[in-house]
């Protein structure tokens, strides 16, 4: 079954200095990427953020997540629980996506991407029966890595980390 793709934009931005989804990056909102990247790959996005994140206009439908805790799991719980079927998580600020590796994840029976030997903790996919670990995971707030290596995830390996790089920082923006 295809996953579902849902972008997580519910984080704080505090390395950004302001909501990550709305930062510009070669002029569109960061957000738009990850979007445009999976609907390349025909695949159906939804948004998951708390009820006062930020977002600029999208065409997409926006699922909303508890306020507490702030925490990228819950993104992926909450997806998992609203859609009933697999969860491709992709992080917001993830602008060099490719809508290839997306639709190979989104289609499985891959799950994780692998770079220099190590897990990439977005794009990822979860299937519903992963929902008891994920929760248990959210509740001890596990790093999102550790949480998806505990699931021990088919991977594809990619050489160019900079299809899974996220943009963290001013910085991060600056450089891309």
């Amino acid at each position: 079954m295809t996953a579902l793709a849902a972008v997580l934009a519910g984080g704080r931005g505090r390395r950004m200095g302001g909501a990550k989804a709305l930062a510009r990056f070669d002029g569109e909102p960061l957000i738009a990427w990850p979007i445009a990247a999976a609907v390349a790959a025909d695949l159906e996005v939804v948004i998951i953020a708390k009820a006062a994140t930020p977002l600029p206009q999208l065409r997409a439908p926006v699922w909303r997540e508890p306020d507490e805790p702030v925490h990228p799991l819950l993104g992926v719980v909450t997806a998992l629980e609203r859609a009933g079927r697999p969860v491709l998580a992709i992080a917001c600020d993830m602008p060099f996506l490719t809508s290839d590796l997306l639709a190979r994840l989104a289609a499985g029976p891959e799950a994780a991407v692998e770079v220099d030997g190590r897990l990439a903790p977005f794009p990822a996919r979860y299937e519903p029966a992963a929902l008891p670990a994920l929760r248990a995971a959210l509740a001890r707030e596990a790093p999102v890595r550790q949480t998806l290596a505990e699931l021990a995830p088919v991977t594809i390996a990619i050489g160019d980390a900079r299809l899974v790089a996220s943009i963290n920082t001013p910085e991060d923006l600056a450089n891309a």
